[in-house]
């Protein structure tokens, strides 16, 4: 690393190479708090419920998947032989990411979104992707929004008795059952679902980043944490006790909930953009770049994760608009202090994702026999396409995992994969 973008770094508090193991251990300690019903970070949401030992047959089910900036919705329909088809999908905007709404307002919008699956199914299977407490008839409280989107009333709500009483006000038949999961339920699900007769895994783990960032694995029988054998959700992005730098703390003040999910802040798509923004402007007050590329990165208004990861996979693309104000603007070294800072906060998010995967396949208490390796199902584009996430993140797990404690994983991917698995946990009683 070029020694003025170290000093930079240093100046202001950023970790470059955040120790994975030592950051593992921390969030599993906080686990288990949680577990144990203590004080702790992250919520440890149990679920009630575990993958089904069987594939579902001549079922439907409505589909719900809410969460970051989308709102989508389908009907899932499982054939004779349990393949699952897709069909009626519709993506909308998520209700109150554009302005703040009312409890009514926000079920009333969901209900409007979903007029076109009308009585298609008496079941559905909602992935919503927020913290809430599951209740054992697969209902969900709200603890709390994230991904800044804006209905507070909607805090503490029973989120599928409330949508059951909207639709019906909308003229649909009675609904049997709204079963709520998040969306690292449905990610574990989905891995579950599509293991193959040839598959022999241990455990499952459903791990989101996206535009935000979470994870799910299968909590063994635990008498000390009076818990049977059932999916845990973490609520990872919770997780305060991590290094935060100056460009972390200035971007947190300006966020819907300031003070809270530090961990999500530090490495999901919905605020890499931001907090780089924020690092590039200090970097040029403090002398890193020419100065004509201090004056371009000085009047940027905003940086979106896209941009900069457009950066980060091709420094000289012509589109890019960074690269106009590093290599056109200014010289190599401007360019390349440029990729530096931005690879560093990238980086922070692969080392802490590795840490949650870490922890969880801890938790998980599978055996170290290499051919029942614990599946690990990832969702989200961040962790798919931002620039070496995916490739980092299977490095750091090959070395502490599997080369330092002797656990076996395989990270694996099927399409749908959110709605598969938000089907299948609609159609569990």
């Amino acid at each position: 690393m070029d020694n003025s973008v170290a000093w930079f770094l240093g100046k202001h508090n950023f970790v470059n190479h955040t120790d994975i193991m030592t950051a593992a251990q921390s969030i599993l300690e906080d686990m288990r708090r949680g577990l144990r019903k203590e004080e702790s970070d992250q919520d440890m949401i149990r679920t009630f419920c575990n993958p089904p030992e069987k594939s579902a047959k001549n079922e439907s089910v409505i589909v719900i998947d809410a969460g970051g900036t989308n709102f989508r919705s389908c009907l899932v329909t499982f054939d004779g032989e349990g393949k699952a088809s897709i069909s009626d999908m519709e993506k909308t905007k998520m209700p109150g990411v554009e302005k703040e709404l009312s409890r009514s307002d926000f079920f009333k919008q969901i209900a409007d979104n979903l007029e076109h699956l009308k009585n298609k199914s008496d079941r559905i299977g909602f992935c919503f992707s927020y913290p809430m407490e599951i209740q054992e008839d697969g209902d969900g409280k709200l603890l709390g929004f994230s991904k800044e989107v804006k209905a507070p009333e909607v805090v503490g709500s029973l989120v599928g008795k409330c949508l059951k009483d909207e639709l019906l006000k909308h003229g649909w038949n009675t609904i049997k059952r709204i079963s709520l999961c998040n969306d690292t339920v449905a990610a574990l699900l989905a891995g579950a679902a599509c293991a193959t007769d040839a598959d022999r895994f241990s455990s499952y783990i459903g791990f989101i980043l996206g535009t935000g960032m979470n994870a799910a694995y299968i909590q063994p029988d635990c008498n000390r944490c009076n818990i049977k054998k059932q999916i845990v959700v973490c609520e990872s992005g919770k997780f305060l006790k991590v290094n935060r730098s100056d460009f972390d703390i200035e971007f947190d003040k300006t966020t819907v909930k300031p003070g809270s999910f530090y961990l999500e802040k530090l490495c999901s798509g919905a605020y890499l953009g931001p907090v780089s923004a924020i690092a590039l402007k200090h970097a040029a007050e403090d002398g890193l770049f020419s100065d004509e590329v201090k004056k371009e990165i000085l009047s940027l208004e905003s940086l979106t994760l896209i941009e900069l990861d457009k950066f980060l996979h091709n420094p000289f693309n012509r589109e890019c608009f960074l690269r106009k104000i590093a290599s056109e603007k200014g010289s190599l070294t401007d360019s390349n202090r440029m990729f530096e800072i931005l690879d560093a906060i990238v980086e922070r998010s692969a080392r802490y994702s590795a840490a949650i995967l870490t922890a969880c396949a801890i938790q998980t208490g599978c055996s170290d026999n290499p051919v029942n390796p614990v599946c690990i199902l990832c969702n989200g584009t961040t962790f798919h396409k931002t620039y070496m996430v995916k490739e980092r993140v299977s490095g750091y797990l090959d070395e502490i995992l599997t080369r330092q404690l002797g656990i076996y994983w395989k990270i694996v991917s099927c399409d749908n994969d959110i709605t598969l698995g938000a089907a299948i946990s609609g159609l569990i009683d």
